[in-house]
């Protein structure tokens, strides 16, 4: 029986980001499962531009200690003076080697967004503005994808640029969506990006397909942080007229 226009509506605006999961395993055939709803999504001439590469038990194990390895010495580097920044260029891996490239910073328009969903998430989580060092594990948090048994890396072709990064999203919000239908939750990982290689490291990956994200994917727990809802825009702050 098809759901009603208010029961999607309700359905849809339910979706939230998962950041704390629990260690029950997804079974890889509910996986493929989103994976075929993403494919319902449309195309650009019907191309598909992406590849996914699924990582769970101990694949996923290497992936987040490798992405930890490297995202301490990092953390240190930045927090430290100049010794911690001679230190890290003694570490290469650690350096962020990005498939895609973005500022450092927000355009103006659009910092009062993100300041305002981090200051929000942070102060449920109890981390201090002005702790370096507690905000750093914190971040920590995404390369142990919090607690997900499964991680889907999203890579894109690179001859179609936004293009392909634009089938992607919309593969990927049906992916999310079944999800949400199937007791699942989810969390993008735009955090996982400064260090394509570790991913690569475990998957056969073509050269012409680069990242540009993660999906952590799992049973959600009953922890306060799961509860968190950032602001959704008002439509008039989109809408031209």
């Amino acid at each position: 029986m098809p759901i009603t226009a208010k029961e999607f509506s309700k359905f849809a605006a339910s979706r939230r980001s998962t950041r704390d999961f629990l260690p029950k395993q997804v079974d890889p055939k509910l996986i493929d499962q989103l994976l075929t709803d993403g494919m319902s999504a449309s195309s650009w001439s019907n191309t598909r531009p992406f590849l996914f590469a699924v990582a769970s038990g101990a694949k996923k194990d290497r992936i987040s200690k490798d992405f930890l390895h490297r995202w301490a010495a990092l953390a240190e580097a930045r927090r430290g003076g100049l010794m911690a920044k001679i230190k890290l260029v003694l570490r290469p891996d650690a350096i962020p080697f990005m498939d895609y490239w973005f500022s450092s910073t927000y355009n103006k328009t659009l910092v009062p967004r993100s300041q305002k969903v981090g200051r929000e998430l942070y102060t449920m989580l109890g981390v201090p503005r002005g702790n370096a060092e507690a905000r750093d594990e914190q971040w920590a948090n995404n390369y142990r994808f919090f607690g997900a048994p499964t991680v889907i890396f999203v890579f894109i072709h690179k001859s179609l640029g936004v293009y392909a990064a634009n089938d992607t999203g919309l593969f990927v919000q049906n992916l999310m969506l079944s999800a949400k239908a199937n007791g699942l939750g989810t969390c993008a990982l735009g955090s996982v990006t400064p260090w394509p290689r570790a991913v690569r490291k475990e998957f056969d990956i073509p050269k012409d397909y680069k990242m540009i994200y993660g999906i952590a994917i799992g049973y959600p727990s009953k922890a306060k942080v799961n509860s968190f809802k950032a602001e959704r825009i008002s439509i008039k702050e989109i809408s031209i007229k």
